[in-house]
């Protein structure tokens, strides 16, 4: 059985919890915050009561912003453009405040290379996707500033482009910075009659800024195909005459770090051959000629081709040897 004691306990932890995210800003900047105190007494058998003059103060405004990152770390190959890391920037302060947005790619320490900033290389995130679209705004400096009241947050996009030259597995930083309009600088320092309304605006934990950095992790992962074939005739001989069979055999081999998703095999029939019925294999197992029975396929349309759906790979999962036959007609 529950205890009211415990029902009340819990009452008073979601009480406390609700206090906690109802003031995660602390006291809105401008707030007047007005007090008088009174003092009573007795003279013969009259009660008196003085009150005193009203003591006045306005809450000033901290400055104060947070940057956090949807993935720290995210691959890209090499060469490749309009790569974008997603960072939310969220106001911390207790008022209404336009950050400036700042991105940089070259020199940030303890990476392998140098991803390129593209150009424009901050958009803001108006479709809500997570990735880079039409529909997103690129941002201006001192023109677009995100202005966001206190507690409130808004998506950026930071897209740079990764150098041809960059190696398998090696990493590379770009990071955002966003900084308060009205003032950066040590935790208190004032900057007077420059808060919301006119109040003055300090300096909170944060300076006033937030700098984070992603990573992107360069994957050269790369499929190769080798194909060779050798010829048996009807006479017991390797000579390309008409009714001699060709054997086919195509190896694909996976290397470099991530995978393919889907990879599919395909080979056209060559002109002025026939394709032996059942002679598709892949890893020297035998695969249907029918669509749907298993990993293998000959169809005919477009054009007479095999086809083989070798699925997922990575370079641990080795090469993929795949063999079939035609007859020269």
């Amino acid at each position: 059985m529950v205890s009211a004691r415990w029902i009340a306990m819990c009452a008073a932890v979601l009480a406390l919890g609700a206090t906690l995210d109802a003031h995660a800003v602390g006291t809105a900047a401008g707030t007047n915050i007005q007090n008088a105190a009174q003092v009573s007494y007795q003279v013969g058998a009259t009660t008196v009561t003085t009150t005193s003059n009203t003591s006045s103060v306005t809450v000033a405004e901290i400055l104060d912003t947070v940057v956090t990152i949807a993935n720290a770390t995210v691959t890209a190959s090499a060469g490749a453009t309009q790569q974008e890391l997603v960072f939310t920037v969220t106001n911390t302060g207790n008022g209404t405040e336009a950050f400036e947005l700042v991105g940089l790619s070259a020199g940030v320490t303890g990476d392998d290379f140098d991803p390129t900033l593209a150009t424009p290389a901050i958009y803001f995130d108006t479709d809500n996707s997570g990735d880079l679209s039409a529909a997103d705004v690129a941002y201006v400096p001192g023109t677009n500033d995100p202005n966001l009241a206190a507690d409130a947050n808004v998506r950026v996009l930071l897209v740079n482009d990764i150098p041809a030259a960059a190696s398998d597995s090696s990493r590379g930083r770009s990071q955002l910075t966003a900084r308060a309009r009205t003032g950066v600088g040590d935790p208190g320092t004032n900057f007077a009659g420059l808060g919301d309304g006119g109040v003055d605006a300090v300096s909170g934990t944060t300076r006033g800024e937030a700098v984070l950095f992603g990573e992107y992790v360069v994957q050269g992962f790369e499929l190769a195909a080798v194909k060779s074939q050798t010829i048996l005739d009807q006479f017991a001989g390797a000579r390309p005459v008409p009714g001699a069979r060709i054997n086919y055999q195509i190896v694909v081999t996976p290397s470099g770090t991530g995978g393919a998703v889907d990879a599919v095999f395909t080979d056209l029939i060559p002109a002025n051959t026939t394709y032996v019925a059942g002679s598709l294999a892949l890893n020297s197992t035998a695969l249907s000629d029918s669509a749907g029975n298993d990993a293998g396929e000959f169809t005919t349309t477009p054009a007479p081709q095999v086809r083989v759906n070798l699925g997922d790979l990575t370079a641990a999962s080795g090469p993929q040897t795949i063999e079939f036959a035609v007859t020269i007609n």
